[in-house]
This record gives C-alpha cells, sequence and structure tokens, in this order.
C-alpha cells in the first residue's frame, strides 16, 4: 500500500507544479511534453485527478491513525 501512496503523491506534486507553472508563467508543462490535450496529455491529467480523488482518502487515515496514538 506505500508504494501506491508515494506513487500517487508524486503524480499529485508533479499536477500542482503543473498549476503552479501554469498559474505564475502561463506555462502548461504537460502540453509542452505531450502536446496541446493529446491523448497523452489527456491521459497524465486523468491521472493527477484520480491521484487528487485518492488523496481525499488520506484525510480519514490520518484521522484513524492519530486515533490509535
Amino acid at each position: 500500500m506505500k508504494a501506491i501512496d508515494y506513487t500517487i503523491l508524486t503524480i499529485a506534486i508533479v499536477g500542482a507544479i503543473n498549476w503552479g507553472l501554469v498559474g505564475i508563467f502561463r506555462f502548461d508543462l504537460v502540453a509542452a511534453l505531450f502536446g496541446n490535450m493529446s491523448w497523452i496529455s489527456r491521459i497524465v491529467y486523468i491521472l493527477v485527478g484520480i491521484a487528487g480523488l485518492y488523496l481525499l482518502s488520506l484525510y480519514g487515515r490520518i484521522r484513524q491513525n492519530s486515533s490509535d496514538i
């Protein structure tokens, strides 16, 4: 389970960096690497979205771990 968590966290961090670049410099790294809304860039955007949704479960896991202490 730890490997999945780290992989998904890495995907979410890449997405966050990409959004930071878009917000600050108007530069979309994913589009620059894979093309503007190509099928590969769409997959990357979908994976980032799924990673964000998965990380919502982190709140529940943190709450469970803190009650164990």
